[in-house]
């Protein structure tokens, strides 16, 4: 393997672990851990397997750098670019709000002597920071976001060793309380496993090869899959469920996270620990994402002769998740919105795709195992996980905790 492979694989591995995964032990503490880790090892086959699907299309791309919308546009014309780049930007706006209510409820604790107001002072707190990073200049927000990932790393590794000795089997033998969950919580897990914006920029760097894109893809893959089983074995593993459901169900927050710590361990350094390595997922994946989303607008006006400075780009970015952020503080049914955008984008789309492709090309040099089957149960699968939250609302599936 050469050493463009491995880093291939890296950068699949750092654009997957992310803030998604906080939102793991919130939405699977009626699971239980043998649930859980179903559920983690399904969706990563699930989302591994979508993104093969977009290496096989990428065979018969028009460039090696071609985005994934202009593979939406090559085989469904411009239908397939709106919608491609709208699923996209709505999935970017979501989960920045997303990271907005986070980062606000990580926050909130230190400014409770604003009282009442505390919540929102530190969503505007949060997000006026962030944004001020990014509209400085990306050269910025990569020093700043290098920085933050060491730290990150580091708190991760701090947390695990400092937990994983608390695990007990009769909290990790926990039955679900509602079997079903496991079908509500997916569209939160399948954000934590989103990866795909990143492969045309792979694609390019190892020149269209196509094995050494489906090796980064798989290793790329299962170092996020390896993080968050342990991640899951330390949080259900330490936490008690009825207890930990109950500190949830008051408060279905990160900052509910760190008190359930706290109280499970007992430990101020140890639940401090979790709020630490929170608030650093939470802003290098802020970052990220609103980088690529000033980047995607910036494209867009382009298009139609618009040409914005990095200040009207960064309003346009950061003022509609602001006001999401201060008007609908359900954290948990954003980000399960998120994943049903997300899941569009990052399963439904290859698979339409990749079906066109299959019907031009039926002599493709490379093919993701399963066939038409194949394509037809993923599909099925996608349109299940975003209706989720429609199941959910007309009372068909178990709402999540909290």
């Amino acid at each position: 393997m050469k050493n463009k492979t491995f880093g291939s694989a890296l950068i699949v591995a750092g654009t997957t672990i992310g803030a998604g995964m906080l939102a793991m032990p919130l939405t699977s503490a009626e699971m239980g851990f043998g649930y859980t880790l179903i559920l983690l090892f399904a969706l990563w086959a699930l989302l591994s397997y979508s993104a093969l699907l977009f290496v096989e299309a990428y065979q018969k791309a028009e460039r090696k750098d071609a985005g994934i919308a202009t593979l939406a546009e090559q085989h469904f014309g411009m239908i397939g670019r709106v919608l491609a780049t709208l699923s996209l930007v709505i999935f970017m706006y979501a989960i920045l709000t997303v990271y907005s209510l986070g980062g606000g409820s990580l926050l909130a604790p230190f400014l409770s002597f604003m009282g009442e107001n505390a919540e929102t002072a530190a969503i505007l707190l949060f997000v006026l920071l962030l944004a001020i990073s990014v509209t400085v200049g990306t050269s910025a927000v990569d020093a700043f976001t290098r920085l933050l990932f060491m730290i990150k790393i580091v708190a991760f590794c701090f947390v695990l060793f400092m937990m994983l000795p608390k695990v007990t089997l009769e909290n990790l033998g926990a039955m679900p309380l509602q079997y079903l969950l496991i079908i509500s919580a997916s569209p939160v897990f399948f954000t934590s496993f989103g990866f795909h914006v990143v492969i045309p920029s792979i694609n390019s760097y190892l020149d269209g090869d196509i094995r050494r894109l489906r090796i980064a893809i798989i290793l790329g893959t299962a170092i996020p899959l390896v993080a968050y089983v342990l991640w899951q074995m330390a949080t259900h593993g330490v936490f008690s469920q009825v207890q930990f459901v109950e500190i949830i169900r008051q408060d279905p927050t990160l900052n509910g996270l760190v008190v359930a710590t706290y109280q499970a361990t007992g430990s101020e350094f140890i639940s401090g620990a979790v709020r630490l390595f929170s608030a650093l997922a939470l802003v290098t994946s802020f970052l990220g994402v609103s980088l690529a989303l000033v980047d995607c607008l910036d494209d867009l006006l382009k298009r139609v002769n618009i040409t914005a400075n990095r200040l009207s780009l960064s309003l346009l970015t950061f003022a509609p998740v602001l006001l999401f952020a201060l008007f609908y503080r359900d954290f948990l049914s954003v980000l399960t919105y998120a994943g049903q955008m997300f899941t569009f984008y990052g399963l439904v789309l290859p698979v339409g795709i990749v079906w066109m492709l299959r019907r031009k090309f039926p002599d493709l040099p490379y093919r993701v195992i399963g066939g038409n089957l194949g394509l037809l149960l993923a599909l099925v699968l996608g349109l299940l996980i975003m209706n989720v939250p429609f199941l959910i609302e007309s009372g068909v599936l178990p709402k999540v905790v909290g």
